[in-house]
């Protein structure tokens, strides 16, 4: 499975940010580029601490049923629900928000699995440094293939 914390995966991941253009047109969904890379950025934060994050009541019910979905091999499906505080809907400034995220990516990359373990995801809850890694490398394939990258 793949995972931000593989550097070869890491390293395509990067390849494929580096690739997206501010004018790529979108395939689903309602985001622009620059929206798309804020978005991803904003999850990010949560994984770093930015805010505090408990569970959604909603995701304790859900998750135990979908949890070989997220963690599995197959790649996100289009137009997958959006938490209303992860969506992202003024303009952003595209190469602000693509060195934003590929620093938080940094961050991340640097502190480890080890260092994410534990950590509350709003809807999926408690997870390993593993789950998370593979939770980051799935969200943003979803929206690198959301822009044909």
């Amino acid at each position: 499975m793949k995972s931000l914390f593989n550097p070869a995966d890491r390293e395509s991941l990067s390849h494929r940010l580096a690739a997206l253009e501010p004018d790529a047109q979108r395939q689903w969904g309602k985001m622009d580029p620059a929206q798309m890379l804020k978005h991803c950025s904003i999850a990010l934060g949560d994984l770093l601490g930015d805010r505090s994050v408990k569970q959604a009541f909603l995701g304790k019910l859900i998750t135990p049923l979908i949890r070989g979905q997220i963690f599995g091999e197959k790649p996100f499906r289009r137009n997958s629900p959006t938490d209303p505080i992860y969506v992202v809907s003024d303009l952003q400034d595209f190469e602000a928000e693509r060195t934003r995220l590929a620093t938080l990516i940094d961050r991340v990359v640097q502190r480890g699995a080890a260092k994410t373990e534990g950590r509350v995801h709003p809807f999926f809850g408690r997870l390993s440094g593993d789950q998370w890694g593979r939770l980051i490398y799935k969200h943003f394939d979803h929206h690198l293939r959301q822009f044909g990258v």
